[in-house]
């Protein structure tokens, strides 16, 4: 949700202190291109190619073995997918990470509004107004309510 995100950045959370990858997580990624992504991240980028061509099982059990250091790669303790980082982002352009989608939105909130109409800079050509053009401003603004109120 867009509080999650907004309160992850502020906080400064690490997810990696909190996550691991699991079997559950290995089940659920089945993306070849993302799988791929990933162990470029923690095997990478040549283990990437030499694996891109293998069964989605193989890319797994390489970024196992990268995350957990078996097999004679080299361990990676503090990796957690992109999606689950704060702020987090996404592996393709395609879009649907919700994680993804939330941070935006918070960024867009969070963005300063602009005023309409900015007050003109100090000593930038502006004039500051006397005491004749403030009575003469507030002259036209009760005429103005007297008209609104007949």
């Amino acid at each position: 949700t867009e509080l999650i995100e907004s309160l992850g950045v502020q906080l400064n959370v690490k997810m990696a202190d909190y996550w691991l990858a699991d079997d559950a997580f290995y089940s659920l990624l089945r993306d070849r291109e993302i799988l791929t992504a990933i162990l470029s991240e923690v095997g990478g980028e040549v283990a990437a190619q030499a694996n891109a061509n293998a069964k989605t099982k193989v890319i797994k059990g390489v970024i196992n073995d990268c995350l957990t250091g078996e097999n004679g790669r080299e361990k990676h303790d503090d990796w957690i997918p992109r999606w689950m980082a704060f702020p987090p982002s996404a592996y393709t352009a395609r879009g649907g990470v919700a994680s993804v989608k939330a941070a935006t939105r918070v960024h867009w909130l969070a963005e300063a509004e602009e005023p309409l109409d900015p007050e003109p800079q100090a000593g930038a050509g502006s004039v500051e107004p006397d005491g004749e053009a403030d009575e003469a401003a507030e002259a036209t603004q009760e005429a103005e309510e007297e008209r609104l109120a007949a």
